[in-house]
């Protein structure tokens, strides 16, 4: 009976490591879309903000104007969701919520030409307000965040 205990113990350390080696892997490796256009571009993240202050670009036009929109559409909505799983992870939101935005996201992002507005169409500004009023990311004050603190905020109604 031992030897069956000890492979059961066994089993489970594995399948512990390999969920945790998983979710490790599937988080986003940036935090900021500018890092993200940083580290698509192979320029300097300081280079990066300062092309889009002088110049008012959004991030994604940046990373289309160097080529890699798509994969900036990709890494930013990975940005997003691990912020929403943080927040559904610290009770800020429901998973429902979450995937109802990630949801909203996806679609979008079809049309998304890098602008940070094009493509929004009816389901975001529909399902969460214009310009994605009230979805912050929940960090500042409870202005930004919306009063319950909940959702992402779409800058200026953007499809990332």
């Amino acid at each position: 009976m031992k030897r069956w205990e000890k492979i059961t113990a066994t089993g489970f350390m594995v399948m512990a490591i390999s969920a945790t080696g998983v979710t490790a892997f599937a988080a986003s490796q940036y935090n900021t879309p500018a890092e993200l256009v940083a580290g698509i571009t192979g320029r300097t993240l300081e280079s990066i903000v300062d092309e889009r202050t002088e110049t008012g670009k959004s991030y994604g036009e940046i990373a289309s104007e160097a080529g890699e929109l798509d994969e900036f559409k990709a890494g930013a909505l990975e940005i997003k969701k691990d912020q929403l799983a943080a927040q559904v992870e610290a009770g800020v939101m429901t998973q429902e919520r979450a995937d109802t935005i990630i949801a909203a996201l996806e679609e979008n992002q079809i049309n998304c030409d890098g602008t940070g507005s094009v493509g929004l169409g009816k389901s975001l500004a529909a399902k969460f307000g214009a310009n994605g009023a009230g979805m912050g990311t929940g960090r500042g004050g409870s202005a930004e965040r919306g009063s319950r603190g909940q959702g992402m905020k779409l800058h200026g109604g953007s499809c990332y």
